[in-house]
């Protein structure tokens, strides 16, 4: 049985305690909503932190408001089965709903938060594993070791990440409130990431994500599509999140079209969206679309599946995807 080694439990009481526990212990400390990811990385020794600040219940960090006329704004300690059944957002963004939903299975949804899922470490064939078995091969560089065993030529962690909902949100233009020492600051998703293994989010240490804000629909309509193993449980090998928002005559005015899984960063495939636009989602541009789609995916050898059958996979699911505003 893999057990959790020894750490101080810290519950503040407030936002601004929190932010201040964690500038003052520097790397020491790790934050905590749900712990669906950070307590199994603790028992893999893959996380090893002596201070954990548990911010679940934090009254700053909870709640949703507001409508898809004049946009939403879901707390980042509101659980993924909240936003998966709050009428707001199934009614008005049901894409993020679907998407949540298929996070993992019921219990970790009830534990887990929208706000611990865009922040998920990055996932590696190598790296998730208990220590003892790390250990024998060597260590890897995101943890303990020098050397990429995905790529050992490489100077750099090749780490994907696997957050189901940062397309999605990406999709939506969705932007997110960072609280910290020198004040607050709102960012677009899509700048909250950068494409590396191991600095993986483009924050301070000691700043906190304390929700996420989503624009009003304005004609936009959007689709989630997640390729795994089972059905439930998994990770996504791929995922992929596309909006559009179409003119009276059906021609694509707009798109964004974002892919997960692979790489270590969700990838805006901003060539493909360009090739949309002004565009009827026709068989002859949709393949267009899924070729380009394919060859901005790169993804490696560190996670299920074959790294060809995931990249032939994008052209599959993307028309699906596309197939739904057809």
């Amino acid at each position: 049985m893999l057990r959790l080694p020894p750490f101080q439990y810290v519950r503040p009481g407030t936002l601004h305690e929190a932010v201040g526990i964690l500038a003052s212990e520097g790397g020491k400390a790790v934050l905590m909503a749900g712990g669906t990811d950070l307590l199994p990385r603790m028992k893999h020794r893959v996380a090893a932190l002596e201070v954990v600040v548990a911010i679940r219940a934090l009254r700053e960090l909870r709640g949703i408001w507001g409508d898809p006329r004049q946009g939403l704004v879901i707390g980042a300690a509101s659980t993924l089965a909240e936003v998966c059944s709050h009428p707001a957002i199934r009614q008005g963004y049901e894409v993020l709903s679907l998407a949540a939903a298929q996070v993992a299975t019921p219990q970790i949804r009830n534990m887990g938060t929208i706000g611990g899922n865009l922040c998920l470490d990055t996932r590696c064939s190598y790296y998730d594993m208990p220590y003892t078995w790390r250990k024998a091969m060597g260590f890897c560089l995101k943890k303990n070791g020098d050397t990429c065993l995905v790529a050992p030529g490489s100077t750099r962690c090749w780490a994907v990440s696997s957050s189901d909902l940062a397309p999605v949100l990406m999709a939506l233009d969705g932007r997110v409130r960072l609280v910290g020492p020198r004040g607050e600051r709102v960012v677009p998703v899509e700048e909250l990431y950068r494409d590396d293994g191991i600095r993986y989010l483009n924050k301070e240490p000691a700043e906190i994500l304390t929700e996420v804000l989503l624009p009003p629909l304005d004609g936009w309509k959007a689709a989630y599509w997640k390729v795994r193993r089972r059905g439930s449980f998994d990770f996504p090998v791929l995922s992929l999140a596309v909006a559009v928002r179409q003119d009276e005559g059906g021609h694509i005015a707009d798109a964004r079209l974002i892919l997960g899984a692979v790489r270590s960063s969700p990838l805006r495939v901003r060539e493909a969206e360009e090739a949309l636009r002004g565009e009827k989602l026709e068989p002859g541009i949709m393949e267009v679309v899924c070729e380009l789609a394919s060859r901005a995916a790169r993804p490696v050898e560190n996670t299920d599946f074959t790294v060809l059958w995931r990249k032939r996979m994008v052209k599959v699911f993307l028309r699906r995807a596309l197939g739904t505003f057809a």
